[in-house]
């Protein structure tokens, strides 16, 4: 089942600007887990979630990881 939650239910923003997975999330392919962290202008799947701070995203969940298939 798919569900529409926000970037921050996924990520959260560390004191040095970077994004970490609060949970194990995959996108394009490419499964990141808690304690990754990376900046903006890195792309996983094609994607910078950098730009996508605060959006909506749409996931399926499955075996415990947040599959991200879509994002408003």
């Amino acid at each position: 089942m798919q569900k529409r939650i926000n970037f921050y239910q996924i990520f959260k923003i560390n004191t040095d600007r970077s994004i970490e997975p609060i949970r194990t999330v995959r996108i394009g392919g490419v499964q990141l887990s808690p304690g990754v962290r990376f900046g903006g202008g890195v792309s996983f799947g094609g994607v910078d979630l950098s730009q996508y701070v605060g959006k909506d995203f749409l996931i399926e969940e499955k075996d415990g990881i947040l599959i991200i298939v879509g994002i408003f």
